[in-house]
């Protein structure tokens, strides 16, 4: 007698089949391009308001007759998680897509559906679908699923994490269907920007991690950008994605920075001091390391120091010193930047 099982089936991560044009235009929206620079199940970013995973999975079917198992199919797919929030907006959303790339036999038959689930300091919302749909042809094509997160974050000062999980199951015609699980937990939700001048304070959604960049005009703040641009070519931190500053709202931690770069600068009309890296960061000189200055800048500091630790002085602009302050307030407030949250400094025209 011939003993046959009904057949098992198993999907497993790996790498991976990285493709080398865009994706497809059928998307709820377009997974973007950069998606492919992810690796090791690890999400990449290109904004503060968007993250995306890409990852491989092996779908494996198998025969078992009289004790002996058989491979009888194979399918090879990528699988795309792309979340997109708004720092002004409560909500996000959370899009799947699984694009099969090769395969043979059973496994080359299967079929993909799945729905979301959303934990920790939110609930989900709208429409949250992915209905069944064919892995053949494996042409590459996505095969789609599209759901939304609302935060529950919402009381004054509340600030909440969450974590949305794409639930897919894998069904095979003579095989028993398989499950597995696709997680982002990118998105961090607040109310605890508070309010910019005339702008209200208001819920939001960002990429937390993502260090967003403040931009200094060389044309409107020529001192300014000059202390940030010889700063950083000497090593000071906040210019790349490396080396990012870190924002504290700590106003000990605050002053103690300020003190320190600038607690002996002398009075001279229509100057101030300026520190870099900011005194509202944890890269200034309550992290340790020595002052520096430059030429002319009127500090009686060491110049031609280098290295990325310490902080610099240079007496600038009133004016444009001042007017630091309500770009980085204006800065943290468009960006959702809060304690510890790590964001560039950059000099532009």
């Amino acid at each position: 007698m011939t003993e046959v099982d009904h057949g098992g089936e198993c999907v497993t991560p790996v790498e991976a089949v990285k493709p080398a044009s865009d994706l497809s235009t059928l998307d709820a929206l377009p997974f973007p391009i950069w998606c492919n620079d992810s690796g090791n199940n690890i999400p990449v970013s290109a904004s503060r308001t968007e993250a995306c995973n890409l990852y491989g999975l092996r779908l494996t079917t198998t025969r078992t007759v009289n004790g002996v198992t058989t491979k009888t199919g194979e399918l090879m797919m990528n699988v795309y998680d792309y979340e997109f929030s708004s720092p002004d907006l409560p909500s996000w959303q959370h899009q799947i897509g699984v694009a099969p790339m090769s395969g043979w036999g059973d496994a080359a038959t299967a079929s993909v559906s799945g729905s979301m689930t959303a934990t920790n300091q939110c609930t989900t919302q709208g429409p949250n679908t992915f209905p069944i749909q064919s892995l053949s042809p494996t042409n590459g094509v996505l095969r789609e699923g599209y759901a939304g997160a609302t935060t529950t974050a919402t009381a004054v000062g509340a600030i909440g994490n969450c974590t949305t999980t794409w639930n897919l199951v894998f069904t095979t015609p003579g095989y028993n269907p398989v499950t597995t699980t696709s997680s982002l937990e990118e998105v961090r939700c607040d109310n605890a920007t508070g309010a910019n001048g005339a702008r209200p304070a208001r819920v939001g959604c960002v990429v937390w991690w993502f260090p967003a960049q403040v931009l200094y005009s060389q044309s409107s703040y020529p001192s300014l950008a000059s202390h940030v641009s010889r700063a950083q070519a000497s090593g000071l931190p906040g210019a790349s994605f490396a080396a990012p500053l870190h924002r504290t709202s700590d106003p000990t931690r605050t002053s103690t920075n300020r003190n320190l770069a600038c607690g002996d600068a002398p009075s001279i009309a229509g100057l101030s001091c300026d520190e870099y890296p900011l005194a509202s960061t944890y890269e200034g000189l309550a992290s340790g390391g020595t002052r520096r200055t430059f030429d002319n800048c009127n500090i009686n500091a060491p110049t031609g120091v280098t290295g990325p630790t310490g902080a610099s002085a240079c007496m600038i602009t009133a004016t444009e010193n001042n007017a630091q302050g309500g770009i980085m307030v204006g800065f943290y407030y468009d960006n959702r930047v809060l304690e510890a949250d790590p964001y560039r400094v950059g000099v532009g025209t």
